[in-house]
This record gives C-alpha cells, sequence and structure tokens, in this order.
C-alpha cells in the first residue's frame, strides 16, 4: 500500500516546478467561479496505476474536488476506457491536469511493462523483481507500480539488504572476505546476496555461505549449469540486460528471481488525457 501522506514532498515539488507563482494562462482565461468535469481516459491499452496519487495531487490542490475512479488499480483498460473524473472548480482542474497526468501516465507505464514480463515468465517458478534504477524521490511509487504490474520489489534501498557487488569484493578484498565481514555486522535475520560474474566466483560465493546469489550478465546455458551446480543451497537471481524478447529463455533456466532494471528506467509512459467539461453555472 502507498502511503499518500509520505508523497506529499513529491508531489509539492511537481507543484513548485510547474505551477511556481500561478498558471497565468488559466487565471487569464477561466472565470474563477467555472466548474467542470475532468475526464481522465485512457488512449492507449495498458494496466491502470496511480489513481490514488492523481487523487492526491487534486486533493492537495483544493479539497472540495471530487474524485471518482472508474477503474481501479491493476485493472487492464483499452483505448477509450475512462478511468476517473474530477469535478469541481475548472481552474483548480487545469491547473493539477499535468502533475497528475505526470503520476498516471508514468506509473501505469510501469505496470503495463511489468505485467508483460510477468506474462512472458507465467509458465515457470521465477519471479519478475525491479531494481534501484529510479528517479530521485518517486522510488515508493515507482516500485508501487511493480507490484500493481504484478512484479516483486527487491530492496528498496541500500539500508534493508546486503548485495555483495563486484566493487564491494574488490574494496573486501574476494568474496570470502567479503561475506565474512557482512555476517559479522548484518543482523542474523538478514540474507547476504553477492554478485557473481563466472562459475569460479559461484563456487567461493557458496563456500562463504551466501543465501543468495546473483549472477550478473552470464548467458543461459551457464546459468542453467548454475542452478544444477546450487540446487537448494542458495536463491538464483538472473540480471543484466533482460528483456522481453529473452526473459522466457531466462526463465526457462531454472532461477527462481529475474531483477530488471527496465521496470522503472526505461518503461514507456501509457497515454492518458485530462477532457473537460463545464458544468452550468
Amino acid at each position: 500500500m502507498l502511503n499518500l501522506r509520505s508523497l506529499d514532498p513529491l508531489i509539492e515539488l511537481a507543484f513548485e516546478e510547474d505551477i511556481g507563482i500561478g498558471d497565468i494562462t488559466t487565471d487569464a482565461t477561466v472565470p474563477p467561479t467555472q466548474t467542470g468535469i475532468g475526464t481522465l481516459l485512457a488512449k492507449s491499452e495498458g494496466i491502470v496505476a496511480g489513481l490514488p496519487v492523481a487523487e492526491r495531487v487534486f486533493e492537495k490542490l483544493d479539497a472540495t474536488l471530487t474524485f471518482r475512479t472508474r477503474v481501479k488499480d491493476g485493472d487492464a483498460v483499452v483505448a477509450g476506457t475512462p478511468i476517473a473524473e474530477v469535478q469541481g472548480s475548472a481552474k483548480t482542474i487545469l491547473i493539477g491536469e499535468r502533475t497528475a497526468l505526470n503520476f498516471l501516465q508514468r506509473l501505469s507505464g510501469i505496470a503495463t511493462l511489468t505485467a508483460q514480463f510477468v506474462a512472458a515468465v507465467a509458465d515457470y517458478h521465477t519471479k519478475i523483481v525491479d531494481t534501484r534504477k529510479t528517479a530521485a524521490g518517486w522510488r515508493a511509487v515507482q516500485k508501487y507500480a511493480v507490484r500493481v504490474g504484478g512484479g516483486q520489489n527487491h530492496r528498496f534501498g541500500l539500508y534493508d539488504g546486503v548485495l555483495i557487488k563486484d566493487n564491494h569484493i574488490v574494496a573486501a578484498g574476494g568474496i570470502r572476505n567479503a561475506v565474512q565481514r557482512a555476517r559479522q555486522t548484518v543482523p542474523h535475520t538478514a540474507k547476504i546476496e553477492v554478485e557473481v560474474e563466472t562459475l569460479d566466483q559461484v563456487d567461493k560465493a557458496l563456500k562463504a555461505g551466501a543465501d543468495i546469489l546473483l549472477l550478473d550478465n552470464m548467458s543461459p546455458s551457464t546459468m542453467k549449469s548454475v542452478v544444477h551446480e546450487v540446487g537448494d543451497l542458495a536463491v538464483i537471481e538472473a540480471s543484466g540486460g533482460i528483456t522481453l524478447d529473452k526473459v522466457k529463455t531466462v526463465a526457462a533456466t531454472g532461477v527462481d528471481l529475474i531483477s530488471v532494471g527496465a521496470l522503472t528506467h526505461s518503461a514507456m509512459p501509457m497515454d492518458i488525457s485530462l477532457t473537460l467539461t463545464l458544468v452550468a453555472e
């Protein structure tokens, strides 16, 4: 679930960037007493995500506005589907239009792409997970959109998961040293994940007691060999340049997780518009 109040600083930043001291176009052209209904309309098919955020945008601008959803987050829609309506001051609706659409379009795009990856591996036990490759300030909402699309979240930040990567291994003087130091420092409940690039590193990480192995940019044939060798000794995650065209082949190797940075850094926004209808004064 989203903590909408925790998103207020992000929404305020969006207002500061877009509205500044005021919307001079709307102020000059729209009577202050004019009311209307803004219909949020899907113009392409996809998975809707971000309706609670859009509602919060309008609520922060004007608590007297009424926001009604026509679908819910996670619903698949086709082009032409009304997804929500906002009613009240026409000026306020127009002022908040772009900010609300920015959130809706981008989050729905993430949910849509995630759902495509999830569907591609549906015949396997593999789970699709995200990464930390998110826009600054947007991590909570972007990872929420991944969940809406049927994916799962990897660690949220550096603070809630141990992932020993190549540079950590270099700095620590090897995989064994890195894992041992992590074991001595982190709580006993924490899992330790190690990024590996070769079969030799896989062996070293297993001997060091790694709980999770991240197979970085390995070929499917090598991944399959690792899965066979490791068995149930560790959870296995595949990562590195995995596209929709490749993900099914990777899942077929038997890996447990596939992490995809593209879910949050390369998803195309879903096409959503707002159409204003005036209400008689």
